[in-house]
């Protein structure tokens, strides 16, 4: 991935820095695959955002021979699990404030557990120092 500064990025440049001609900008938009913004002169301005999903796009066809439908099944998978693996971490995030906040006298001990639970005071790691 290419270093960029913050800011929008016109159609014109945004092929140039990439090596595609502008019709393949619009063709992935009218594809769907990617969702510029435009200025009150309807010129497309893509963001950064914008042109790190291109560069997935650019190594699913380029690198990877993946069609334009392929690229849309895997950019909406990406999408998903996005907000799968945001919802675990707020899910985990809630589990681990709720258990902090509970006397450990006062936890229920596992019923059926696989592996034995054993309540003790955590001991600190010991470091290797040959390595």
């Amino acid at each position: 991935m290419t270093k960029r500064s913050k800011g929008v990025y016109m159609i014109s440049s945004v092929a140039e820095q990439y090596g595609i001609h502008p019709q393949t900008l619009r063709l992935y938009e009218r594809e769907g695959l990617l969702r510029p913004s435009r200025s009150e002169g309807n010129t497309r301005l893509y963001t950064d955002e914008d042109l790190e999903r291109l560069e997935v796009i650019l190594q699913l066809t380029r690198e990877l021979g993946v069609n334009l439908a392929g690229v849309e099944i895997i950019l909406n998978m990406r999408e998903k699990m996005g907000a799968m693996q945001r919802q675990i971490e707020e899910f985990v995030s809630r589990l681990n404030v709720e258990f902090a906040a509970q006397p450990s006298a006062s936890r229920p001990e596992p019923v059926n557990s696989l592996i034995p639970v054993v309540r003790a005071a955590p001991t600190p790691l010991k470091r290797d120092r040959h390595k």
